[in-house]
């Protein structure tokens, strides 16, 4: 049983079913019962159509299920309208489930475990593991989202940035469990942009590539992280960089700069410095300013505290740093990057730890304890170098 087949598979099933007026719930739940049918009729007799195959099983299932329902007559009325069993229609349906997974009466979190659900076609235990939470809490997760979106009609143009969203959300979980979100992520955006011609879409899988490429550097082999200066970057993977930035080119060509667009742009000019000293910072410098005119956002701010920092030196990134609120997640990490290139080694310390009790994961908050470590162990060597003298 090809196990990608079917997922690659699971979406447009779902779509036609709902495009024919199926309630998503239940039609979500009948894809379900197909796919488990797979598992006992495919080994010995696989049919030749098997996107029909699916299609004509799960309506079965779903009519099954609807039958004794009040709607029943209207349902079965509709079933005449559509093509016979086996035939499916050439148009992909799986933008509307980007769409109604999207949808904004979701919570974030919500929306991604019904786009891994119906779009990527994870199980739930997956999507559990990935998550690390119980299984019977993400079935519950699910189950609200379904009932969420039951009854809603896409009669508007769907909102390509909120589907982007919840994309981004996805991939930035990265890998947990038994599931690589960061690759799904990456596997959804392309099915995404072949269904839909838009450069955000093409921003947005750009900017996954090309950070994608960097990821094997990330940690070292005892776990701890690897910042991007320091990163071996002859172990990027140059393959996906040649990509996102063929990608990127073709997106930015079309002269409707986003928010993914510039943030790939960013990345793409990190990627092509063959070493941190040869960064291009004035230009990434000016990405930031545009991606500041588009989002307005404090965390692209300080990003760009840090750029100003790199391009006229560590003193002006403070004074741009210190215009911004400093509860910003990373605040005290950036300001301590600026106060030791500026050779202010005891206040970076203070700084570095400051981040440490506030980082959000631990393999972070061990790598900034040692930032602070190493600087308090220069101070100190500092102090008993003045004693001497």
């Amino acid at each position: 049983m090809d196990e990608a087949l079917l997922r690659g598979l699971t979406p447009s099933v779902l779509g036609i079913l709902v495009r024919r007026g199926a309630d998503f719930a239940a039609a979500e739940d009948a894809v379900q019962d197909a796919l488990v049918e797979t598992i006992r009729v495919w080994p010995a007799d696989q049919p030749r159509d098997l996107k029909g195959w699916l299609v004509t099983v799960a309506w079965r299932k779903f009519l099954d299920a609807t039958r004794a329902d009040a709607a029943r007559r209207r349902r079965e009325d509709v079933v005449d309208q559509w093509p016979a069993p086996g035939s499916t229609p050439a148009v992909d349906d799986t933008l509307l489930l980007y769409f109604l997974c999207a949808h904004p009466s979701l919570t974030p979190s919500s929306a991604v475990a019904l786009t891994l659900r119906a779009v990527g076609g994870l199980t739930t235990r997956q999507i559990a593991h990935a998550y690390l939470v119980p299984e019977t809490t993400m079935a519950q997760r699910i189950s609200r989202a379904k009932r969420t979106v039951s009854g809603v009609r896409l009669d508007q143009p769907g909102d390509v940035a909120t589907v982007l969203r919840v994309l981004y959300l996805v991939f930035n979980e990265g890998y947990s469990g038994d599931v690589d979100l960061a690759a799904e992520a990456i596997r959804l955006t392309r099915q995404l942009a072949a269904a839909i011609d838009h450069p955000e879409v093409a921003g947005l899988l750009a900017l996954m590539l090309l950070h994608h490429a960097r990821r094997d550097t990330r940690t070292a082999p005892d776990g701890s992280l690897v910042p991007l200066a320091e990163q071996d970057r002859s172990q990027w993977d140059t393959t996906s960089i040649a990509e996102g930035v063929m990608i990127l080119q073709a997106a930015l060509a079309r002269d409707r700069l986003g928010e993914f667009q510039a943030q790939a742009a960013i990345a793409a000019l990190h990627a092509d410095a063959p070493t941190a000293e040869d960064t291009d910072w004035t230009q990434i410098l000016e990405w930031y300013d545009e991606l500041t005119r588009l989002t307005d956002s404090p965390v692209v701010r300080l990003n760009r505290a840090v750029a100003v920092g790199e391009v006229d030196g560590p003193r002006a990134g403070l004074r741009a740093l210190a215009a911004l609120d400093d509860s910003l997640p990373r605040y005290a990490a950036a300001a301590a990057y600026l106060h030791e290139r500026d050779g202010d080694l005891a206040a970076a310390a203070r700084l570095y730890a400051e981040a440490a009790h506030k980082a959000s994961n631990l393999a972070e908050r061990d790598h900034l304890t040692r930032q602070a470590a190493r600087l308090n162990a220069g101070v100190s060597r500092l102090s008993l170098q003045a004693v001497r003298r």
